[in-house]
């Protein structure tokens, strides 16, 4: 009696990325409350800067007491606005979003319809551009919550774009050109390539290589590139962002056919820090995506008083290049953290230099060299160690061992109790590995022990050590 839709298994809900936040909800850490609880690191939220948005707020009232050159208009802003949004929170918006490119491009507010977060827009994209059945290839890894946000409603599929370790994950020729013949054998239409810049997990930003590379490939196979750019104001290292608008801007490409296929998500989730606001938008120079987006966003609506509140902070510039600039100081702080914190114990991360969360290589931790070991790596970083992280295989990263890592949704302190719960996770297995040798040593030089030593496995010769 209930729809298909419903009754199936596509949302991804059993996805390990998700099965981890359902773990520490069970058990959430709290330093004086339940200090043996699960520390939350698989949520890429900024909660490092909500003392400058806190102050802005306090010392505008009139802006959260909804009023104009002190007259109330919250009568206005409570009856019926349409779907196109507030022409005053569209104009402010388009101006933060050149802001954080850098003011290298300028965006017009006639091509940007604002939806209810960026899972919004890019599943409103979706259905502007993918038939049920259509694909569109994505660059490994990526987000998890693309499984849900790009397929679970549309019926379009995901072809992966397999990037490796070798050259840092970076997209290259052959491998758009084999995901591209991978939907093909699979009698998949292929209608486009998604990428997230600066990429989530990654943490770093495409190179202008790669971006003249998507839009070569674009051109080539007459299909849409949609470029997720919600992490574009968190770049806080070299090298600098680079916007796909700024790509088309300096090929001469803007207005033309090429650039009638190439459109932008963004939001104030990662950026300014308020996914709760549940802010997104999509700018594209397509028209007809513009119209149908705009009607379909009815569905999605940002409530005008939140439009008022943050047309009024963002149209303040003095603040907003404040806070973009502090923003950024604190989050390169945080990261380098997290990466000295895990370098006392021996584990790497990819270099970085954007998001909230970076790409860290546990591979040497794990007892064999595969998916498996993976996740029996993860189920003892969530039930032993107590750390919520995101394994790579979650994210169809294709070389198991890589965690995506969150840094920016926690205090000070709890990142450091984090990162001691990982040095004593090492440094435990460091002791029972030189205590199994020790054994077996022993065991060759004295000759002493019975055969059936030789044949006891890891786990039991760790028990042995122990008595």
């Amino acid at each position: 009696m209930l729809s298909a839709k419903l009754t199936s298994n596509a949302h991804g809900q059993d996805s390990s990325y998700f099965l981890g936040w359902e773990e520490y909800e069970k058990n959430p850490y709290h330093q004086i409350d339940n200090p043996n609880g699960i520390i939350q690191m698989g949520l890429a939220e900024n909660q490092l800067s909500f003392d400058l948005l806190e102050s802005w707020i306090k010392n505008n009232p009139d802006a959260t007491g909804f009023k104009k050159d002190d007259q109330s208009i919250f009568k206005e802003l409570a009856l019926f606005q349409d779907y196109h949004g507030l022409p005053a929170f569209k104009n402010a918006l388009v101006r933060f979003m050149s802001e954080t490119r850098g003011n290298t491009v300028t965006f017009d507010p006639k091509n940007l319809v604002l939806t209810a977060g960026a899972t919004s827009a890019n599943e409103t994209l979706m259905f502007c551009v993918a038939n049920p059945g259509d694909a569109f290839l994505i660059p490994t890894p990526y987000y998890p919550g693309f499984d849900r946000d790009l397929k679970w409603r549309t019926g379009a599929e995901i072809v992966p774009i397999q990037c490796s370790s070798s050259n840092g994950f970076r997209i290259t020729r052959s491998a758009l050109e084999d995901a591209y013949q991978q939907a093909q054998k699979q009698d998949l239409k292929v209608k486009g390539v998604l990428i997230t810049n600066p990429s989530n997990p990654l943490g770093t930003s495409l190179s202008l290589h790669e971006l003249d590379l998507l839009v070569n490939f674009i051109s080539t196979k007459n299909i849409h590139l949609i470029s997720d750019e919600v992490y574009s104001g968190t770049v806080f290292g070299s090298p600098n962002f680079v916007s796909i608008m700024e790509v088309l801007k300096n090929r001469n490409l803007v207005n033309n056919e090429v650039s009638k296929r190439v459109h932008i998500v963004y939001s104030l989730s990662k950026d300014l820090g308020l996914p709760g606001f549940r802010i997104g938008a999509i700018y594209s120079g397509n028209e007809d995506i513009v119209a149908a987006a705009t009607k379909m966003s009815s569905f999605g609506l940002i409530s005008s008083q939140t439009q008022y509140l943050l047309s009024e902070m963002l149209s303040d510039r003095k603040f907003t290049k404040s806070y973009l600039s502090e923003n950024r100081r604190r989050l390169k702080k945080r990261q380098e953290t997290l990466v000295k914190g895990l370098q006392k114990s021996g584990i790497r991360c990819l270099k970085s230099n954007a998001g909230l969360f970076c790409w860290v290589d546990m591979r040497d931790l794990m007892k064999s060299k595969s998916f498996e070991g993976e996740m029996e790596l993860w189920e003892k970083m969530v039930y032993e160690v107590r750390l919520n992280i995101s394994p790579g295989s979650s994210c169809h990263c294709s070389e198991p061992g890589w965690f995506r890592v969150c840094f920016a949704n926690m205090s000070d302190e709890t990142l450091a109790q984090a990162m001691q719960r990982v040095k004593s996770f090492v440094d435990s297995k460091k002791n029972n590995h030189n205590r199994r040798h020790q054994i077996l040593n022993n065991a060759r030089r004295t000759r002493s022990l019975p055969k059936w030593v030789f044949s006891l496995t890891s786990t039991q010769l760790e028990a042995v050590g122990q008595r």
